[in-house]
């Protein structure tokens, strides 16, 4: 049995045919385009589908279903997505309207929540019955799995982990709130601080590596410049995970999860995140040392996750 999982972002189409295992047998993008109206999009869609099944010599019949994983808001039971920002759809008949080029059984979910599906099923939550999903990257997206149920909310838009507030009246953030966790803890927040302290700080190894050219810093270049002593660097990065550890603590005290999952650019460090991460963490856990029992481990399937977890979509929602 195959399934077709599809990652919709604003600047690619990525999609894959993939096993009832969780394997991915055959894999390919297109541009979005995200300025056409939807029915263009979604057409895309459908030819990039229907090219993958012919060229690994599959008919429709070997298809079970089709899983998208967008941003966004999607209302999973009518197949519509309702909002997503940086595309142009807006309670979007995204079911009725791939079901035109295939029509197989659809399912919709927020690209955050796929993700964090795809670790549970096949990545670095298999062992788990629940979990939480971190994605540090350009925002801070979340996805909770528990018992193999996607957990959202009544209204299709829970999760939002990254918009709760850590620090009043603090930074601005993209949903319009000051204060929330993405604005402390993205790689676009550790880029911004760091860009920052380099121009404040001339002589930090920060601006060395970039040239003196700040708009090449990125999280990588931070915490390069933190392992090479650089005091300026190794400030942002003790703040960076004395905020993320903040957030990581409340996830923890809210959910109990057995595993948190960290995925996205900045997850790339391993252990010179995850160590003294959870180190801090040690010291925010309520009820002391002995309570932290939850697991904190790097994401494994990196970009591939949204498409494997849009793929197993049809597990949570049959």
């Amino acid at each position: 049995m195959y399934n077709i999982g599809i990652d919709l972002g604003g600047t690619n189409i990525a999609m894959a045919i993939v096993d009832e295992n969780g394997t991915m047998i055959r894999k390919d993008s297109t541009p979005t385009y995200r300025e056409r109206d939807y029915k263009e999009i979604i057409k895309d869609m459908g030819a990039l589908a229907n090219k993958l099944i012919q060229a690994e010599g599959l008919t429709e019949e070997d298809i079970h279903s089709v899983g998208i994983g967008s941003p966004g808001t999607p209302d999973t039971e009518n197949g519509l997505i309702v909002y997503a920002n940086n595309l142009k759809f807006k309670n979007t008949p995204v079911r009725e309207e791939f079901q035109k080029y295939l029509n197989k059984p659809v399912y919709i979910e927020n690209d955050a929540n796929a993700a964090a599906l795809g670790e549970y099923e096949s990545g670095a939550g298999e062992e788990y019955s629940n979990l939480v999903a971190i994605t540090l990257g350009t925002g801070l997206g979340a996805g909770i799995v528990i018992d193999g149920k996607i957990i959202t909310g009544s209204y299709h838009g829970g999760a939002e982990l990254g918009h709760t507030v850590i620090q009043a009246n603090g930074e601005p953030c993209s949903c319009g709130r000051k204060g929330c966790w993405e604005a402390y803890s993205s790689a676009t927040a550790l880029i911004r601080d760091a860009k920052k302290a380099a121009k404040a700080n001339p002589e930090s190894l920060l601006n060395k590596l970039v040239d003196n050219q700040l708009e090449k810093i990125n999280a990588k270049i931070v915490f390069d410049a933190a392992d090479n002593q650089d005091k300026t660097a190794q400030l942002l990065v003790t703040q960076y995970i004395e905020y993320l550890a903040i957030g990581l603590v409340n996830v923890i005290n809210i959910f109990q999860p057995e595993v948190i999952v960290l995925g996205g650019g900045v997850s790339a460090q391993g252990d010179n995140l995850i160590v003294p991460l959870k180190e801090k963490m040690l010291d925010e856990i309520y009820g002391g040392k002995d309570q932290f029992k939850t697991q904190l481990k790097v994401a494994e399937l990196g970009n591939d996750a949204g498409i494997i977890g849009a793929a197993m979509l049809y597990k949570v929602y049959e």
